[in-house]
């Protein structure tokens, strides 16, 4: 809104499962559970939205300090002091190794090198200290990659006139889910895992990258939008590969729970910052091309709703009485 957003209807929209009340998150009860423990969210920028969402809503009972923030602030960590609570966000947008050659901007100077065979230490070499871990993935994988397994180039996606099998985006992205979720299940550190599932974008009339954008001020009726093929490709993948290893994992005592929320996501078009990402983007001249964001979300927006679901499965075990 400071940065000059005119509508305020995306505050007051509120998504609610069919045939039951869904609470809304409880800051006070969530703290008092979360006595002396150490919550993560792990993944790419959305991990982060998602972390903002739910620290907005925490302040309204304590302020967290900031202890620790990355050279690029990408992962940070808060602490809670009078409930010993300690929330962190760590950045890493594939959970594999990569070596990616970007600019804040999103502006590539050459492909991203993807190990599809060796996790980011940035994550596992931590996961020991947490007791609750939000783990996500997806949209980074759309990108152009050259893949490597073995020390050895593979494949890639989207490198044309690079002389190398198209493997496709799909393919990486079900090695790194049985990567992960192997690395999860085997731990002998349990912790209680959330997966959280792809988040659909809004663009519309082009990317984020060719003048994209998301002007709706309302959400979409049910029925009037359809899942993209590549959001339902990954969402596929990311059911069937979580479902395998909870079953894994049930077996030695871990607690893996799959929070799907591209759909009730993909319904609110209204909830994205837009060209509003930036200061007052139209304040000289209100016809300026504006790079949009029409993928992160708005706070508050639709992504409270992802932790009034996190508070119900964690109290309830998602059992409606």
């Amino acid at each position: 809104m400071m940065n000059g957003r005119p509508d305020s209807g995306y505050l007051y929209w509120r998504w609610n499962p069919r045939d039951c009340e869904l609470p809304r998150f409880n800051p006070e009860r969530f703290l008092d559970l979360m006595r002396n423990k150490s919550w993560a969210f792990i993944g790419d920028s959305i991990s982060r939205n998602h972390v903002q969402s739910l620290l907005c809503i925490l302040t309204q009972v304590e302020q967290a300090n900031e202890v620790y923030h990355d050279e690029e602030y990408r992962s940070k960590r808060w602490h809670f002091p009078s409930h010993n609570f300690t929330l962190s966000v760590v950045w890493t947008p594939f959970l594999l190794r990569a070596d990616i050659f970007e600019d804040v901007n999103g502006v590539s100077s050459s492909e991203i090198q993807l190990h599809l065979d060796l996790l980011d230490k940035k994550w596992t070499e931590q996961y020991k200290n947490f007791d609750y871990v939000m783990i996500a993935g997806g949209k980074w994988f759309l990108k152009t990659a050259i893949y490597h397994e073995n020390n050895t180039v593979q494949g890639c996606h989207y490198c044309p006139g690079k002389n190398l099998t198209e493997l496709g985006f799909d393919y990486a992205y079900r090695k790194a889910l049985q990567l992960v979720l192997g690395f999860l299940t085997r731990s002998d550190h349990k912790a209680y895992v959330f997966f959280r599932t792809t988040t659909p974008d809004h663009f519309e009339n082009g990317e984020w990258f060719s003048g994209g954008t998301c002007n709706r001020t309302v959400p979409f009726k049910e029925g009037e939008v359809d899942m993209r093929d590549v959001d339902s490709v990954m969402r596929d993948i990311e059911l069937e590969e979580v479902e395998k290893a909870v079953g894994i994992g049930a077996e030695k005592g871990i607690i893996l729970k799959l929070l799907d929320t591209t759909r009730l996501s993909l319904l609110r078009p209204d909830g994205h910052p837009g060209p509003f990402r930036q200061f007052q983007p139209f304040a000289k001249d209100e016809n300026a091309k504006v790079q949009n964001d029409c993928l992160h979300w708005c706070l508050p927006g639709p992504i409270d709703s992802w932790n009034d679901l996190v508070m119900e499965m964690m109290v309830n075990d998602g059992i409606y009485s």
